[in-house]
């Protein structure tokens, strides 16, 4: 079957949004691609954790996993993300390659569920999980565990064990975590406004259940940070 280009595209979105469900897997060309959707940092660093054998690793709690969905957005087949790599459902990464490169695992051929998207969600957050739970010298709440944990999934476990923001949450200085959550809102030198609303969404969460008061502080530009390439050394 061919297609003009402009059929091709109302096909291809139709795909997307799964209102053709059970239909055969997509050609090449039917590869939707999203110039918004970032991998995830977890999925970018050199050397992932190996989890030790036998460690139990804490799990977020549901707000903290309604969190991460809710920032990373759930597309129910596979699609190019903005850097061009192939990826799936709340921000899984295939692959380091356009989708349509190489041929996609049959489990990410077609449609799959929100269900089945969310079980592997959290197979991902796992290595964000244990990163938190290692970097941390002390009791977290719920909602401090889980802030971390979605900002380490999206920045990199790396980036998170060297930020300026683990030191700030091990000294107790909880005061200073939402200026430091706000700095890091740029990715490929550009400031994002879904960083930005992820980054106050993490400090709604980390400080849930808290009659503290929350800082206000906002960060001046050059105090911001690239996602992608961490802070600085001070």
């Amino acid at each position: 079957m061919s297609f003009n280009s402009r059929t091709r595209l109302m096909f291809t979105a139709v795909l997307v949004n799964g209102l053709l469900a059970g239909c055969g897997k997509l050609g090449p060309a039917e590869y939707a691609a999203y110039s918004d959707r970032m991998t995830p940092g977890i999925f970018l660093e050199e050397t992932r954790e190996v989890i030790p054998r036998g460690v139990s690793v804490r799990k977020v709690f549901p707000p903290g996993l309604a969190l991460t969905k809710v920032s990373e957005g759930f597309v129910n087949r596979a699609y190019n993300d903005a850097a061009g790599y192939c990826t799936i459902a709340y921000g899984h990464l295939i692959k380091k390659m356009r989708c349509q490169s190489f041929p996609v695992p049959s489990e990410f051929r077609g449609i799959i569920t929100e269900p089945k998207g969310a079980e592997i969600l959290q197979g991902d957050m796992t290595t964000a999980e244990y990163a938190v739970q290692k970097a941390l010298n002390l009791e977290a709440t719920d909602g401090q565990f889980a802030a971390l944990v979605d900002f380490v999934f999206n920045v990199g476990a790396g980036n998170f064990q060297k930020s300026t923001l683990l030191k700030r949450v091990n000294a107790r200085r909880f005061n200073e975590v939402p200026f430091e959550l706000r700095r890091w809102t740029k990715a490929g030198g550009r400031t994002f406004p879904g960083l930005v609303t992820r980054r106050e969404k993490e400090i709604a969460l980390f400080f849930l259940g808290s009659r503290a008061p929350i800082s206000r502080g906002q960060p001046t530009p050059d105090q911001t940070i690239d996602i992608r390439l961490g802070e600085s050394p001070s």
